[in-house]
């Protein structure tokens, strides 16, 4: 008996597999360092009603965002969580620190993770050590940091901006400034909203004098973010977790804006996941603190927001489904391929898309 051919149905929809959202792109195309000054740098301007794709500069948004709209930024801020140093042996070491479990105890995520097992010892400087305390089932370690000062100031003095991976260079002095947002607020990111880096406070200014609404949210960025996405199938990757606060006054503004039946603008992924986080299943955003781990990803509907401001991000990862959620897949891909075209560029210090 000949076998019967799949039915359509039964077919992978496309977007439903992570190979679906791989695309080429040259290691050129890598910003190494951002433009100056931040808001000169390029928007690709997507839209889904008609599917046009357009090129701008990034000050260009304000003639892009009516008054009555809002923007939500998220006001997390970097610290400097990269610790270099030497092991007993005298070898180098590094500590990425996460996030603190108390005042003295972190978890980090280490190397060489083979040669610092628990009660090994880093020396980061002569008043400064790092003990590794336990192992995690993440695979990462708890840490106790060992200083004569104030921890917090002990870590602004001797670490390092974490700069991403692909970022292949030591930081520099300028990077305290420039990998954060100009309204960064509230310590507790390991890698900055990078959306947010195009904004000046001479844009927010015409902005505001234009009468776009400004709406904080805080979601502080772990090095999840970075995580790729393994298995073909995506319900099979296990989210990484970050901690996110909207406030009642937030989720009152932001509700206020669409009843008027203007349009909220999310500036960055982790401002989606916390909006989205934060929202019902009516669309009413609601007050929301704690860790979140939601995954955002076709054929999920996005109730939270209406347009949205992101970087390009990397291929087969969960950021990517996430623009694909709101954009639609084949306009997500379409964009992308047309910023590799056109010499955008990409991942942190790159270039950033305006979906409509």
């Amino acid at each position: 008996m000949t076998a019967m051919p799949a039915s359509v149905d039964a077919l992978p929809q496309k977007g439903s597999r992570t190979s679906d959202y791989d695309y080429e792109l040259p290691e050129e195309r890598i910003a190494q360092r951002p433009v100056e000054p931040r808001d000169a740098s390029r928007l690709l301007v997507v839209d889904r009603r008609d599917g046009s794709i357009a090129h701008r500069t990034f000050r260009d948004i304000a003639e892009l965002i009516p008054a009555g709209d809002a923007i939500v930024v998220n006001t997390t801020k970097v610290f400097r969580a990269r610790l270099l140093g030497h092991r007993e042996s005298g070898g180098p070491a590094e500590i990425l620190l996460l996030r603190p479990i108390n005042a003295d105890h972190y978890e980090a995520m280490i190397h060489p993770g083979g040669k610092l097992r628990p009660g090994r010892v880093v020396t980061i400087a002569p008043d400064f050590r790092v003990e590794i305390v336990d192992a995690t089932p993440r695979h990462t370690r708890i840490v106790r940091l060992h200083t004569n000062g104030d921890v917090s100031g002990t870590i602004e003095k001797y670490g390092h901006v974490p700069l991403p991976p692909y970022i292949e260079r030591a930081d520099e002095s300028g990077d305290s400034a420039r990998y954060q947002t100009v309204y960064a607020d509230t310590v507790g990111s390991v890698a900055a909203p990078t959306a947010g880096l195009h904004f000046t406070p001479e844009l927010l200014d015409t902005l505001r004098a234009r009468g776009v609404k400004t709406a904080n949210v805080l979601l502080h960025v772990g090095a999840g973010t970075f995580r790729p996405v393994s298995d073909d199938d995506p319900s099979q990757h296990v989210m990484h977790e970050e901690w996110c606060e909207l406030t009642d006054d937030t989720a009152h503004q932001l509700n206020a804006v669409r009843a008027r039946g203007n349009h909220v603008w999310a500036i960055g992924t982790t401002t989606v996941r916390t909006l989205e986080t934060a929202t019902d299943p009516h669309g009413m955003v609601q007050p929301y603190q704690g860790e979140t781990k939601i995954f955002l990803r076709p054929p999920v509907a996005i109730r939270g927001m209406d347009r949205l401001v992101t970087n390009f991000h990397f291929p087969k990862s969960t950021l990517i489904m996430l623009v694909a959620a709101f954009a639609g897949y084949d306009l997500t891909m379409q964009a992308y391929r047309t910023a590799v075209a056109e010499n955008y560029r990409f991942y942190s210090y790159g270039d950033a898309m305006c979906v409509l």
